[in-house]
């Protein structure tokens, strides 16, 4: 099902070092965790990416991705067609064979993923993949984010961070990443995205146990700078003792 690229030993005994961040759309979290992983030599799991190659899954299938028990119904093949590198530093998903990096971020994917994604079902066979590969690494640690990361994926993990920021913020960077879209389209789409996204889970605000990294008034630099310095002190607390 995955694809990985081997280039340091497995880690000690006892698993991965575990980073597990959460946040909303547009809060940076796919670019600041693989700038983070690559610093720390771990790996990188994108675990938004899953549901949005289920979305698109579902739709290639001629499936409504309304239909929960359809969608339930086509895991298995899914989960035997969809690979995925992860490697920081190559973005790769695959599809049947077919390349789909780019097009699982188009919004034909972005209108029906967040229907595909509250299914309690698809979420609890897509969880225990992602932990099967968090345990399954060949580097001493993982950098995980999503949006239940810190509470229902990895809730031992030794450093569990909400990344967020303000909805302007969030919404100046959506609308600088899609130029070509009017910035009222891509406020909108944000704006939905959270609404039904936040029907399953809540990541705006930090459950007990987890830092909150605030990127409202920092750049890029500063936020991975932040989320380093947070993940080193809470690994460095978290493992002590237990290695």
């Amino acid at each position: 099902m995955t694809e990985l690229h081997p280039e340091t030993t497995a880690s000690a005994a006892g698993g991965p070092v575990v980073v597990a961040i959460d946040g909303p759309a547009g809060s940076g979290k796919s670019s600041v965790s693989k700038a983070v992983a690559r610093r720390l030599g771990y790996r990188y799991l994108d675990t938004g990416a899953w549901y949005r190659a289920l979305a698109l899954h579902t739709l290639d299938a001629g499936l409504d991705p309304e239909d929960a028990a359809a969608v339930v119904a086509s895991l298995d093949a899914f989960g035997e067609t969809f690979t995925v590198s992860l490697d920081p530093d190559v973005t790769a998903f695959s599809l049947g064979g077919r390349d789909v990096t780019e097009e699982i971020r188009g919004s034909r994917v972005t209108d029906v993923v967040s229907a595909v994604a509250r299914v309690p079902d698809v979420r609890s066979w897509i969880n225990r993949t992602f932990r099967s590969l968090i345990a399954s690494v060949d580097r001493p640690g993982v950098v995980v984010e999503g949006r239940d990361i810190t509470t229902v994926v990895a809730p031992d993990a030794q450093a569990r961070i909400l990344l967020t920021a303000s909805e302007e913020a969030r919404m100046a960077r959506r609308s600088a990443e899609f130029e070509s879209h009017p910035a009222g389209d891509v406020a909108e789409r944000l704006q939905r995205r959270d609404r039904a996204d936040s029907r399953v889970v809540d990541f705006m605000n930090a459950a007990d146990g987890v830092t909150t990294v605030d990127s409202t008034h920092i750049d890029f630099d500063e936020t991975v700078d932040a989320v380093v310095r947070v993940t080193e002190s809470l690994t460095a607390r978290n493992t002590h003792g237990s290695r």
